[in-house]
């Protein structure tokens, strides 16, 4: 398992500009991004051991990021 953190930014290098406009434009895109940003965070800390969880709940939660990401590059790639 990777201890590596998925920031929107390092995932989709090439959008970053058009991430920044859509999140001052885009009240969904800017709700979708801060949710993966959060959901990110815990996934990380849990990984980490800095806020241990259990194992399925973390697979529950990875599966949801995966899903937020698919739906994050939808808009992106339009």
């Amino acid at each position: 398992m990777s201890h590596t953190p998925h920031e929107l930014a390092e995932e989709f290098p090439d959008k970053v500009t058009q991430m920044s406009e859509l999140k001052q434009t885009d009240a969904h895109f800017a709700r979708l991004h801060d949710e993966y940003h959060e959901l990110n965070r815990t996934i990380h800390r849990a990984e980490t051991n800095v806020e241990p969880m259990e194992d399925l709940a973390g697979i529950e939660l990875r599966k949801k990021r995966a899903m937020l990401k698919d739906e994050i590059w939808d808009i992106l790639s339009k």
